[in-house]
C-alpha cells in the first residue's frame, strides 16, 4: 500500500509519543492523533498531522493505531475502549509503545483477539533523543505475519527486535532493560559521590570510567549529557522509573525469582521519588545521594587527566 493512502492513528502525544508521531508524518504517512492535551494536538496539526476529536473518529479512519501512554490502566482503557470499535470501525492492529508489564499486555491481547484485532506489544527504549532521531530500540512480541505487515511503519520509529510471539514478552524485555538502567544510574551516582568525597572531580571520574571496565549507560550518556552540565533534562521522570521498577519486581515475583539487589535499587528510587517528586527528571537521583553525603553538586568543569598531562 502506498504511504499516501495509509492512514494511521496515534494516541498519546507526550514527550515520547509526539516525536514518534512526527517521524511517521515525515515518512509520508497520514496520521490522525488523539490526546487529551489540546496544545499537544494543535502542535501536531501545525506540522501536518490531523486531529481526531474522539477515539471513535480514530477508529473509523485508521486501520493501525499506535499507543504511547504513561500507565498500564490508561493503555487498557484506550485499547479496550468500546467506541474505538464502534460501527464503522476499520481498526485491525493496535500497537503499544508504552511500558505496562506482561500481564496487562496479555489481557489486552486476549480481549482484542475476540474482536479480530491484532495486538502488538512493542515497548521502546532510547529516550526522547532516540524518538526524535528514529533510533529507538523497539522490542516487539506478536505474530510474525503481523510484524511483516507493520514493519514499514515501525521502522520509522527505530530498530526492530522481534523477541517472540507470545503477548507480553516485549514488556518483559523492556523491564529488564529499565531495571539495569535504573541500577546503573543509581550505582554510578553513588560511585561519583564517593569519589568526590575523596577529592576527585566528577568529570574526571566519568572520563576514566568510560575508558575502563566500569562504564555504564549512565556514565556514557546520562552523566555527560544531563548530570555534569547540571541540566537534568533527560526527558524521563523519577515517577515513571519507579513505576517500571515496580512492574519489574512483579515480573520476578510471577516466576518465583527472589531479587535482593533489585529491591535495594528500588528502595533508592522510591526514596528519591519521595524527596524529589514523581515529576522530577530521573537523572536528579544523584541529588539526594549527594545531599546525604554532604557533597555540593555544581556544573562540572573538565579536569585534566594523566593522559592529558603526558600529551
Amino acid at each position: 500500500m502506498e504511504k499516501q493512502s495509509m492512514v494511521i492513528g496515534f494516541v498519546g502525544l507526550g514527550k515520547m509519543g509526539a516525536p514518534m508521531a512526527h517521524r511517521l508524518l515525515e515518512s509520508g504517512y497520514t496520521v490522525h492523533a488523539f490526546d487529551l492535551d489540546a496544545s499537544a494536538v494543535n502542535a501536531f496539526v501545525s506540522k501536518g498531522g490531523r486531529k481526531a476529536e474522539t477515539l471513535q473518529m480514530l477508529g473509523v479512519a485508521c486501520e493501525t493505531v499506535f499507543l504511547s501512554l504513561p500507565s498500564p490502566s490508561t493503555v487498557e482503557n484506550v485499547a479496550l475502549d468500546e467506541t474505538l470499535y464502534a460501527e464503522g470501525s476499520v481498526v485491525r492492529y493496535i500497537v503499544d509503545f508504552s511500558t505496562t508489564g506482561a500481564a496487562s499486555s496479555r489481557r489486552i491481547a486476549a480481549e482484542l483477539s475476540s474482536r479480530n484485532v491484532a495486538f502488538v506489544d512493542a515497548p521502546v527504549s532510547g529516550g526522547v533523543a532516540g524518538a526524535i532521531a528514529g533510533t529507538l530500540a523497539v522490542m516487539i512480541s506478536c505474530d510474525r505475519k503481523v510484524l511483516e505487515i507493520l514493519k514499514p511503519l515501525m521502522r520509522c520509529i527505530g530498530n526492530l527486535f522481534h523477541v517472540g510471539e507470545q503477548p507480553g514478552l516485549g514488556q518483559t524485555m523492556k523491564l529488564l532493560n529499565n531495571y539495569l538502567s535504573a541500577m546503573a544510574l543509581a550505582a554510578t551516582s553513588e560511585a561519583v559521590i564517593v569519589g568526590m568525597k575523596h577529592g576527585l572531580a566528577p568529570a574526571t571520574i566519568i572520563e576514566v570510567l568510560n575508558a575502563g571496565s566500569g562504564r555504564t549507560g549512565a556514565s556514557l550518556d546520562k552523566f555527560p549529557r544531563a548530570i555534569l552540565p547540571g541540566t537534568f533534562d533527560s526527558g524521563f521522570t523519577t515517577g515513571l522509573m519507579c513505576k517500571d521498577l515496580g512492574l519489574f519486581l512483579e515480573e520476578a515475583e510471577t516466576v518465583g525469582v527472589k531479587l535482593p539487589l533489585a529491591h535495594a535499587v528500588a528502595d533508592i528510587w522510591y526514596k528519591g521519588r519521595q524527596l524529589l517528586g514523581p515529576a522530577s527528571d530521573y537523572t536528579r537521583i544523584i541529588q539526594p545521594i549527594a545531599q546525604q553525603a554532604g557533597v555540593r553538586l555544581e556544573p562540572a568543569k573538565r579536569q585534566p587527566t594523566d593522559v592529558d598531562r603526558h600529551k
